[in-house]
């Protein structure tokens, strides 16, 4: 690839390689940032959305790169009451990613730990890598493991977390799990003492049947799209509202009937075994073979019986017949 560039000397935009670079900022994200870097003093009143509207970057456009830049730490915002009383939403835009408690420094004017590099004097000796202030290099904060953010404590919480280590398993659990959020948001930072005050919410989850990478997925995904004001009162919220439901209790097995074991046929024929039901001697084909000699000889004793004659005919074969019982028949 050939490449060749002219660096402009007027009206033009410093951009980090590590914004442009960005692996996970889209184009439209990159280009609103680096528009909106660019806009002079007097045009910075006006909210995200008119800018990104002036790029044509509108819809589901605007919310995805919006978004991005608010996971990101380049976007913060904030819901407060103005002189009026009235809501109004207050929009921070950095070209440098800042944690939460650094833009909260310098909404208020607290802005010593963001200072801009040329504030940096330079040092004697051999050269070290650039310093810029409250930014981490992209390879650092977007590690190859932040799909999995480690479970142990930070070092400064592990000494306030041996007290806790003859806790329940679940707890120790949940409390690892709530200070892995950090890794994932910067907004749902934890401390050791705020973790264990939601510990035991969380060890519930635990106990209902949810691993702890389904409870941290809980808690990370669908954040709020102007920020997480409070991160104690947010989690309290998630754990309490979304907690699933117990599993119910599992149903006994009844115990399988066992099989009767096999006895000799007391029929005809050759020796053969079967499984009696209950108490019987005789297999299924012989009590068959039973049930239908039985009623061969019925049918034949019933065809051997003469055919039946009506009464009135034997009556009158009484009368017809003297001495037989006809006299009386005919005297009375």
């Amino acid at each position: 690839m050939l490449w060749h560039a002219i660096a402009p000397s007027r009206r033009f935009t410093k951009a980090s390689r590590d914004v442009v670079r960005h692996p996970r900022l889209n184009s439209d994200a990159k280009i609103l940032l680096l528009y909106v870097q660019g806009l002079p003093d007097g045009c910075v009143d006006r909210p995200l959305s008119e800018h990104a509207r002036t790029l044509g970057i509108t819809g589901r456009a605007y919310q995805k790169a919006k978004k991005a830049l608010v996971e990101h730490g380049f976007v913060h915002e904030w819901q407060q009451q103005n002189d009026r009383g009235r809501w109004v939403t207050v929009q921070l835009f950095a070209n440098a990613p800042l944690t939460g408690e650094a833009a909260v420094g310098v909404r208020d004017g607290r802005d010593a730990e963001v200072a801009p590099p040329s504030v940096h004097k330079r040092a004697v000796g051999q050269p070290a890598g650039r310093v810029a202030g409250g930014y981490t290099p992209v390879d650092e904060e977007l590690g190859k493991n932040t799909s999995h953010p480690p479970t142990e404590a930070e070092p400064e919480a592990a000494a306030e977390l041996e007290p806790e280590a003859e806790s329940a398993p679940e707890v120790a659990e949940g409390e690892r799990v709530l200070l892995s959020l950090r890794h994932a948001h910067r907004e749902l930072h934890l401390g050791a003492r705020e973790a264990r005050g939601l510990a035991e919410a969380a060890a519930e989850w635990l106990r209902r049947g949810v691993t702890a990478a389904d409870l941290r997925q809980a808690l990370t995904s669908g954040l709020p799209a102007e920020g997480v004001r409070s991160a104690v009162g947010f989690l309290r919220h998630r754990l309490v509202q979304k907690l699933p439901e117990a599993a119910p209790p599992p149903v006994e097995a009844r115990p399988v009937p066992r099989a009767a074991e096999l006895v000799v046929c007391k029929g005809p024929g050759d020796d053969h075994v079967f499984r009696p039901v209950g108490e019987e001697t005789h297999c299924g084909p012989c009590r068959g073979a039973d049930a239908r000699q039985f009623w061969l000889a019925h049918e034949a004793a019933v065809a051997a019986q003469p055919p039946h004659v009506p009464w009135r005919e034997r009556v009158a074969a009484l009368v017809a017949s003297p001495g037989e019982g006809g006299e009386c028949l005919n005297g009375g």
